[in-house]
């Protein structure tokens, strides 16, 4: 068409970007409102997500231990408040760190298992009271923690009467309150991932001898990973972020997490130390995502495929 075009008037003048074969080059207007709205959004929230990260690692590096001085994104650059972070005695941010690594794993780990258990014991098991239960355990997942706050701490303070190991102030004690407070969500949705594994399989290894336990433990672990590692997650992120409740249990400083005792450099009035706060976060979501990056592959699949039944 084009040669045709340059023999009949050979001064006509081409476009090169007016056409490509193949390949038609789209009006602004319609980039813009198929796609180009799209690029504009994510742009935005991106921004909108990275700003507050940025913002807090700019005023973990300004030593002046305020946040008005560090509106000025990386105007001063000292790595002061992480050294100061693990030399201060009364607030001993190592031994914090090593308490929420161990209390969020213990709990993360405990969650996935009891409730891999239970989500079994619904999806594979028929039993009177099935139904009622877990309408029961998103019922009770329905009212805030909170409101459990004073029942917890009366107690394990009764039981710390009688077993001091696990009851006030004791980091085992915390463990338990939260993998007693995590069956209910997490339970449902690892019994709607567990449905979409054909039965068939188990009714195979039930011919060769296998029970209950065996096919638990070798086949429909490895066959629902995604879920384990989505609930996981979710239970690590939101015990190493939970305060309320720890903040109560736990009052020995040298057995505190994270989240409590990083209050103690913003709580008193006249000695507010933003930076050493600011660093101290800054570290404490290292561990986190860790181990989102590490699960990322699951965590799509898990959560999708958990939420169809």
């Amino acid at each position: 068409m084009t040669t045709a075009t340059q023999q009949h008037n050979p001064d006509a003048v081409i476009d090169p970007d007016a056409a490509v074969v193949g390949h038609p080059k789209r009006p602004f207007k319609r980039y813009f409102r198929e796609t180009g709205w799209r690029h504009l959004v994510g742009i935005a929230m991106s921004i909108f997500a990275a700003f507050p990260l940025l913002y807090v690692f700019s005023a973990s590096l300004n030593p002046g231990g305020t946040l008005v001085t560090a509106n000025s994104l990386f105007s001063n650059f000292s790595f002061q408040s992480y050294v100061d972070l693990f030399n201060r005695p009364q607030q001993p941010y190592a031994a914090w760190f090593g308490n929420t690594l161990l209390i969020g794993g213990i709990s993360s780990l405990g969650t996935v298992f009891l409730g891999a258990l239970a989500a079994y014991a619904f999806s594979r098991m028929r039993f009177i009271g099935r139904r009622v239960g877990l309408l029961t355990l998103l019922l009770v997942q329905m009212f805030p923690q909170l409101l459990a706050v004073v029942a917890i701490f009366l107690l394990l303070s009764g039981i710390s009467e009688i077993f001091p190991a696990i009851g006030l102030n004791s980091q085992i004690g915390l463990i338990m309150v939260y993998l007693g407070g995590a069956l209910g969500v997490n339970t449902y949705l690892m019994y709607g991932f567990f449905n979409t594994v054909p039965s068939s399989i188990d009714e195979a290894a039930k011919i060769d001898g296998a029970g209950h336990a065996r096919i638990f433990f070798t086949i429909i672990l490895r066959l629902v990973a995604p879920i384990l590692a989505v609930v996981g997650l979710l239970s690590f992120v939101g015990t190493t972020s939970e305060f309320v409740i720890a903040s109560i249990v736990l009052i020995d400083p040298d057995k505190q997490t994270l989240a409590v005792g990083l209050y103690q450099f913003v709580s008193q009035e006249f000695s507010r130390n933003w930076s050493i706060f600011a660093a101290g976060a800054v570290l404490a979501a290292i561990p986190v995502m860790t181990l989102f990056l590490f699960l990322q592959k699951y965590i799509v699949g898990g959560l999708t495929a958990g939420s169809v039944k």
